[in-house]
């Protein structure tokens, strides 16, 4: 019989799908996306961690050797060039499990992605 891929309920159960010194990494992005988004809403989507605020504001997960956080991010000029070394391939980013964790550019990339999702909505909202 085949077994089942690893479907987690929610972050507390993905998070603790890791070894150790991945977990604390986790629970660190998640602790500093809460700071940076306190309203964002925590589920599991595309069996990753997700923070929802008005859309999908990021995903995070851990994979063999990084991090990886979705979706890309564009349009600061300042931002895109600070994670020019972290980009994969579609812009994702990739942040290094053998390197220290950037959490305060992470904290950045979820401040300018709440910045956008509010902007959309507002403009959405001008249109109706």
């Amino acid at each position: 019989m085949k077994k089942q891929p690893f479907r987690p309920g929610n972050i507390d159960e993905y998070i603790a799908s890791f070894p150790p010194e991945v977990q604390s990494i986790l629970e660190k992005i998640r602790l500093t996306i809460r700071a940076a988004a306190p309203e964002a809403v925590e589920k599991i989507s595309y069996q990753m961690p997700t923070f929802i605020l008005g859309g999908k504001l990021v995903h995070f997960a851990a994979f063999k050797n990084h991090i990886g956080l979705f979706p890309p991010v564009k349009g600061d000029e300042k931002l895109n060039a600070d994670l020019a070394r972290y980009r994969g391939e579609k812009g994702n980013l990739k942040f290094p499990l053998d390197e220290p964790i950037p959490y305060v550019l992470i904290r950045r990339i979820v401040k300018f992605r709440v910045k956008e999702l509010r902007e959309k909505a507002e403009s959405k909202r001008r249109l109706d």
